[in-house]
């Protein structure tokens, strides 16, 4: 048997419908992969919050959205249309000039409750400022449920805290994509 190139438009079993078995060898061209949904959106100005207090940080500026599965003016969370594994990543830059700070947290929340914690703590040490970076896969049933991060800073004189926004440079940030094959 030659080899050759095999075209077709589609691929179905015999009956119409159901699995089709390929082989290992095959090689599936990136083309018909994709991470989506998809989406990035960053803090535009800072945002203030109380010592102590888990409060949701409102990243209020797409800087893509692929399938609209972001709300960036009102409930500030993501909520995908595509059941599977997703990549959630977030980054809160916490500061006060006062370096009154214990400990800084970032939390990524799942249908309204504590998923991931993620914190730096200055051992009481009076910090001004960190970025707290985290990151996790989370199962998602592309309908109902949601993600949103929260932040929460605890100073040493009960003062609040600011989380850092700008339009040039993205301090504090919020996305996720869909995982491949996952």
């Amino acid at each position: 048997m030659a080899d050759g190139t095999l075209k077709v438009g589609t691929i179905t079993t015999s009956s119409g419908s159901g699995t089709i078995t390929i082989p290992d060898a095959v090689t599936v061209s990136s083309a018909s992969l994709s991470n989506t949904p998809a989406f990035e959106s960053f803090l535009s100005s800072n945002q203030t919050i109380n010592d102590n207090t888990n409060t949701k940080i409102q990243f209020n500026t797409e800087v893509y959205d692929t399938d609209n599965c972001y709300d960036n003016s009102t409930n500030y969370r993501f909520t995908p249309t595509v059941a599977g594994k997703y990549f959630i990543y977030s980054q809160l830059f916490f500061d006060t000039t006062a370096g009154n700070m214990r400990q800084v947290m970032s939390k990524i929340y799942k249908n309204g409750g504590e998923l991931v914690f993620t914190n730096v703590n200055f051992d009481d040490q009076n910090g001004e400022g960190a970025a707290v970076t985290q990151s996790a896969v989370v199962v998602l049933n592309g309908s109902s449920d949601y993600i949103e991060i929260f932040g929460n800073p605890d100073t040493v004189d009960n003062a609040a805290a600011t989380v850092n926004g700008g339009s040039s440079e993205r301090f504090s940030l919020f996305g996720a994509y869909k995982i491949i094959g996952a």
